[in-house]
């Protein structure tokens, strides 16, 4: 029986040409073009290479207004037979859960054994839709998948997922949602004769009387958030720019701007510890407020110790108290760090066979827990794992999600405001729900975790494990990179970054010089993963990771709106460049026209004297 693939797809704008006005407070999209989501162009390019090798049939489907029918004519142009096109003003206004809904009724008419969505869109970047996808047609998922092969026969795929530790190598059987992401395919573009045959294929629109009886689940009515307002922030950089100096007065030019920015004071100095851990809270009436905990390398995550902290914060607010969500280690040191740092109750779901993250396994253990439990708020961490877990239960649950905060508020009704950035980090919007628990998953490095107290005894209360059912999904093998790094790069508070300028892997030995002077993580552009000079997991941009460090610095890279979009929450940023023209220095807060195989020994040596003095 020949395979049958669907793509779903969404036409963008170009995130860098957008500006915000201040006096409308909107997003201005005037002259601005639109194009296919980037990350949903390799699905596309994939679902060409598996019709080409495999014989499948290729259905591109998206949602959206009039115009997106140009999105569907590029993507019949690479390789669709035919296209879907989800056309109605009752769409309007929908969020992830509403569009996921709409996309899913659509999809389970066309009996697909392989549906691939993009890892997330470029303008809002949640990644929530794919996963919601799969729940509501009750298919497994495979998030991040940068490798893909169908196995001889026809019947199953093995894949390579992303995680934040390294990857894993699975296999599943048909049918299966995967999202993808770099290294999944090329990213090609139609010929013009290709585009003009394309216009000639049968574009098929749905409305949302087409989909259901029940118009009222979709647009504005369906989605369970809305945006309350919406503010831009401005980067405020220098722009200070040191050009025709020898190597030593370029550094020294440098350090004493540093110093006066207070960049080589205390790392704690500008990250002080949220609050005190108190004393053991009670829960109150409208739930507690939930941290879906997450260990790696056999700890728990510093980013998990954050939310537990920001929760502490908001829970007297709300007269309630924190609680903490354990799957997969009943690990006695593990319960009493959660415990120490502000989880008055740890729920434990403790089995050998969830020792290793499972989307399924975990989902109908936490859905469960919230059944029974009803808390006021589920926070979760904005990680491989966390955005794969939250999604699938917001969908299973039907609940609003709000992904990748850099904050949580509670507002004078006792909401919680959830800070979504969006369109590259330009804008900021507070995004309320109609659902509880309310539901986010927040950026590491933002938060302030609590002053431990491990005087405090933990109240575990265990979850039933028989909920976590086999999953459909078998891992082959576990792969964690040679260094976890990369790992914690979201909440690294000094950051030495590289691009291609470098010149190959085997020149990182000045880099690591200085990343160790000041005591740095390194990151990179997505140019240098894609050569493999580094993991991905270094990777820092659109396509990375967002960090936030006190002190950025940029050595060897271009900069493009791709790569800076990632660091314009840095606190100090210096780029080290031989060209004046590079846009580095446009989002730098000081910069070295300069050699870089010059400068960096140079900085490393006076970094090293300064700390040492």
């Amino acid at each position: 029986m020949r395979m049958k693939i669907a793509v779903c797809i969404k036409q963008v704008p170009v995130v860098s040409m957008l500006h915000f006005d201040n006096e409308t407070r909107r997003m201005v999209r005037e002259g601005v073009p639109n194009e296919v989501n980037p990350y949903d162009v390799l699905g596309i390019s994939l679902a060409a290479r598996l019709k080409a090798e495999h014989g499948a049939e290729f259905v591109v489907i998206t949602m959206g207004p009039p115009q997106a029918s140009e999105a569907l004519v590029q993507a019949m142009a690479m390789g669709a037979d035919y296209a879907i096109h989800l056309n109605d003003r009752a769409f309007a206004g929908s969020d992830t859960l509403a569009t996921a809904r709409a996309l899913s009724l659509a999809l389970k008419r066309e009996g697909c054994d392989l549906i691939i969505c993009g890892r997330n869109s470029a303008d809002s970047e949640t990644g929530q839709v794919g996963p919601e996808i799969a729940e509501m047609l009750g298919i497994p998922q495979i998030t991040a998948v940068s490798k893909l092969d169908i196995v001889q026969g026809g019947s199953s795929l093995t894949a390579v997922r992303l995680n934040d530790e390294g990857h894993q190598e699975v296999q599943c059987d048909f049918p299966v949602l995967i999202s993808v992401t770099d290294g999944i395919a090329e990213e090609t573009y139609p010929r013009r004769e290709d585009m003009e045959e394309a216009r000639h294929k049968t574009i098929w629109e749905l409305t949302a009387a087409d989909l259901s009886g029940d118009t009222s689940q979709f647009g504005e009515n369906g989605s369970p958030t809305w945006v309350n307002d919406i503010f831009s922030v401005e980067s405020g950089r220098t722009g200070m720019v040191i050009r025709d100096a020898t190597p030593e007065d370029a550094v020294s030019q440098v350090m004493e701007f540093l110093d006066e920015r207070g960049a080589f004071d205390d790392d704690s100095s500008s990250r002080q510890r949220a609050t005190s851990r108190g004393p053991r809270a009670k829960r109150g009436d409208c739930g507690a407020i939930w941290v879906a905990a997450e260990n790696m390398g056999g700890s728990v995550r510093p980013v998990t110790l954050e939310l537990l902290g920001r929760a502490r914060e908001l829970a007297p607010t709300l007269g309630t108290n924190v609680e903490a969500v354990l799957i997969g280690s009943g690990d006695e040191s593990h319960i009493r760090e959660l415990t120490a740092h502000g989880a008055d109750v740890v729920h434990l779901a403790d089995s050998s066979r969830l020792e290793l993250y499972d989307t399924e396994a975990h989902t109908a253990i936490l859905t469960a827990a919230i059944r029974e439990h009803s808390p006021y708020a589920v926070l979760l961490p904005s990680t491989a794992n966390g955005r794969d877990l939250a999604a699938r239960v917001a969908g299973r649950l039907g609940l609003g999600l709000t992904g990748d905060c850099v904050g949580i508020e509670i507002d004078d009704e006792g909401r919680l405001s959830q800070l979504k950035p969006a369109f590259g980090g330009s804008i900021v919007a507070p995004i309320l729900s109609t659902t509880l628990p309310n539901m986010a998953t927040i950026r590491a490095g933002i938060l302030s975790s609590c002053e431990p107290d491990y005087s405090i005894e933990p109240v575990v209360n265990r979850l039933e494990t028989a909920d976590a059912i086999p999953s459909r999904l078998r891992v082959i093998q576990n792969v964690s990179d040679e260094s976890a790094e990369g790992a914690e790069l979201e909440r690294a508070t000094r950051v030495v970054s590289v691009g291609m300028g470098i010149g190959g892997p085997e020149n990182m030995g000045p880099i690591r010089e200085l990343a160790d002077a000041l005591g740095a993580s390194i990151g990179t552009t997505r140019d240098v993963a894609d050569a493999g000079w580094l993991p991905r997991q270094y990777q820092i941009g659109i396509s990375g990771k967002s960090v936030a460090p006190e002190l950025y610095i940029a050595v060897a890279l271009r900069g493009p709106f791709n790569h800076t979009v990632g660091i314009q929450r840095s606190g100090t940023i210096v780029a080290i460049n031989n060209s004046a023209r590079s846009p580095i220095f446009r989002a730098a807060d000081c910069g070295i026209v300069g050699d870089w195989r010059e400068v960096v020994p140079v900085f490393a040596r006076a970094v090293r004297q300064r700390l040492a003095g």
